[in-house]
């Protein structure tokens, strides 16, 4: 079948069409994406405001009908921490539900992590061992882990590259007493969140997904996107200890200059480098590898698992036929 996904993220609104069955790998055929910064559209008292709003239901009527246009026999939408956060988000999903058609999901964010985690369980397989998987989005951090394909911990947390830039900074690029501010917060909100981490057992495999993170890895050595999914990347923890050094001093305009940097989330890249510093610190991490496989693969994943049983015929196993043979001579 074609499945759509609608992503409603804080930073963009991202349509991916796939084809795809029930047990198998699936094969990308549309990406469509809409810069909303949707998290910039909140008031003061938290709610989206009608501009805001108005440009959202724009953004999914759009996606609706590329995703007709595509051949999508069925439309997976979802919204994450922006909407989530957002004081007024009901009416605003009724309003998008009455103009477009299409019903939004509210992503809880523990599900959030448990479906990255399960897009990162089938990219590496039962062999990883023991995973630990981390998201940073434009809103929030994700933190899952475990040995199976629903995690034994599922956290999210408000320390999203966006929604950081936004509270902590007040300069292009931030002063040091500012990323030494954020450092301490993030800091402090990760330490119980990494000791319900550790405490359930250690980890054979620690993964990262998200654009931050793939940019962070780009900037310090990792292959680029063109050397293909499968090619290994990896984030150490001294690589980025030196690059948060190097790009704490730069204004977004010229970080947008770096090969891997998108220029619509260079502002939040210094934000993204604290939190992926300190979640690595806080969960005594010396490296990361980056999977390319991350929330909206592991929504097809799931809606893959729940359709019924595959339409062929089930082959039967060659011990039960050579019974049969044994049986009959």
């Amino acid at each position: 079948m074609r499945l759509g996904v609608l992503d409603v993220g804080s930073n963009t609104v991202h349509l991916l069409v796939v084809d795809a069955h029930r047990g198998g790998h699936p094969n990308p055929t549309t990406s469509e994406k809409t810069q909303l910064r949707l998290a910039e559209h909140l008031d003061e008292a938290g709610d989206l405001t009608p501009s805001g709003a108005v440009a959202l239901v724009q953004a999914v009527s759009r996606a609706k009908a590329a995703a007709a246009v595509a051949g999508c026999d069925e439309l997976l939408a979802f919204a994450t921490s922006a909407l989530r956060d957002a004081g007024n988000s009901i009416a605003v999903l009724q309003r998008v539900r009455a103009e477009t058609g299409v019903a939004l999901r509210m992503l809880p964010g523990d599900d959030e992590a448990r479906y990255t985690f399960l897009a990162v369980r089938r990219w590496y397989g039962w062999s990883a061992g023991r995973l630990l998987v981390l998201d940073i989005g434009g809103g929030s951090l994700e933190l899952a882990a475990g040995r199976d394909e629903d995690p034994d911990v599922a956290e999210s947390l408000p320390l999203g590259a966006g929604r950081l830039t936004r509270r902590w900074f007040s300069t292009d690029p931030p002063s040091r007493a500012e990323i030494i501010a954020l450092a301490e917060h993030v800091d402090a909100e990760l330490a119980p969140v990494s000791e319900r981490v550790l405490e359930r057992g250690e980890f054979e495999l620690a993964v990262a997904t998200s654009k931050t993170f793939r940019s962070l890895a780009r900037l310090t050595g990792a292959a680029p996107s063109a050397a293909g999914l499968r090619t290994r990347r990896v984030l150490t923890e001294t690589g980025l200890r030196q690059l948060v050094a190097f790009i704490s001093r730069m204004s977004s305009r010229d970080l947008a200059e770096l090969e891997g940097v998108s220029p619509r989330r260079a502002h939040q890249l210094v934000a993204g480098a604290v939190v992926a510093g300190a979640a690595m610190r806080a969960l005594r991490l010396s490296e990361l590898e980056i999977c390319p496989w991350a929330l909206r693969e592991g929504v097809i994943l799931r809606r893959l698992d729940t359709l019924g049983a595959v339409s062929r015929p089930e082959r039967r196993w060659p011990l039960t036929d050579r019974r049969a043979r044994r049986s009959s001579g």
